[in-house]
């Protein structure tokens, strides 16, 4: 790093690596790198995923679905490493082309069908099952449109302020200042929403709130970017009410649990095949044998 001012060229070209931690599996191309078909379980439902929030995303609705009886929502959980690439395998980008978790195959139906983008899959889903989305036409657009505000703001939050706060090989204060300040602003959209209502679309328990408690819920904690403090996240009451409301679930709980690779390793089920895996395969029970 040098004191000089940057000064954009012409024309951008890549010649390095950006730096930071993700710099590995950061590239301005997409497409598959290698092949690699990806493995097909049992159930109507194939994930292939990782526990980051978009990811958690996914589990806990699948997870809310089995426990509302919805024998058809049952699935096969299978790891991606993208510290690793696995999701520049030729199998993971016939799924989904933008090379991103989670990415879904739905196998119940004489045809295959893919889908990708985590809100769309939450959505789909949705739609599939009937639950988890109100029928009402208020409510239900009210519902979306924080479906949607979740996934047009969380890139401000995680690729904007996690990156420069958490992940660049320098700080830089200009970046880290305008992120803040767009998630505080953030922070308290949701908190003035959560001071009338229960949940984001109202007395409901919706896609909506599946969408952002991973995101937001996580970062009320001080969970994500060691930014709880930096943030004043314990000031946004309601924000903190509705991440616990949602927390205790039990959905919720095992949802968190799935193609998890850090923390405690009794809250790690790195693949999920069978509603027992929860009891029998989390990392404190696997390990000690492998």
């Amino acid at each position: 790093m040098t004191d000089a001012p940057y000064v954009p060229p012409k024309v951008w070209t890549w010649t390095k690596e950006n730096g930071g931690q993700f710099a590995s599996i950061n590239r301005p191309i997409a497409g598959a790198t290698h092949d690699k078909e990806l493995p097909i379980g049992k159930h109507p439902l194939q994930l292939y995923s990782l526990a980051t929030p978009n990811g958690v995303k996914v589990t806990v609705m699948l997870e809310e679905l089995l426990a509302l009886g919805h024998k058809g929502a049952e699935y096969d959980a299978w790891l991606i490493k993208i510290g690793n690439g696995d999701q520049f395998g030729s199998g993971f980008v016939d799924i989904n082309p933008n090379s991103k978790i989670p990415a879904l195959m739905d196998r119940s139906g004489p045809e295959p069908i893919r889908v990708f983008e985590s809100g769309s899959i939450l959505f789909y889903l949705a739609e599939k099952f009937g639950a988890f989305l109100p029928k009402e036409i208020k409510a239900r657009t009210e519902a979306m449109s924080w479906l949607f505000w979740q996934m047009g703001s969380a890139p401000y939050l995680g690729g904007g302020f996690g990156h420069f706060y958490a992940y660049a090989p320098f700080k830089i204060e200009y970046a880290i200042d305008r992120f803040a300040m767009e998630v505080k602003r953030q922070l308290d959209v949701l908190d003035r929403r959560l001071a009338d209502n229960e949940y984001l679309a109202g007395k409901d328990y919706t896609i909506a709130d599946i969408a952002v408690w991973p995101w937001y819920g996580a970062l009320a904690k001080g969970l994500v970017y060691g930014a709880g403090e930096f943030l004043s996240v314990q000031d946004y009451k309601n924000v903190q009410r509705w991440t616990d409301q949602i927390a205790q679930r039990p959905a919720v709980k095992r949802g968190r649990m799935v193609n998890r690779v850090s923390g405690d390793p009794a809250s790690q089920l790195h693949e999920r095949h069978d509603a027992s895996d929860f009891e029998t395969k989390t990392q404190d029970k696997v390990a000690p044998a492998t």
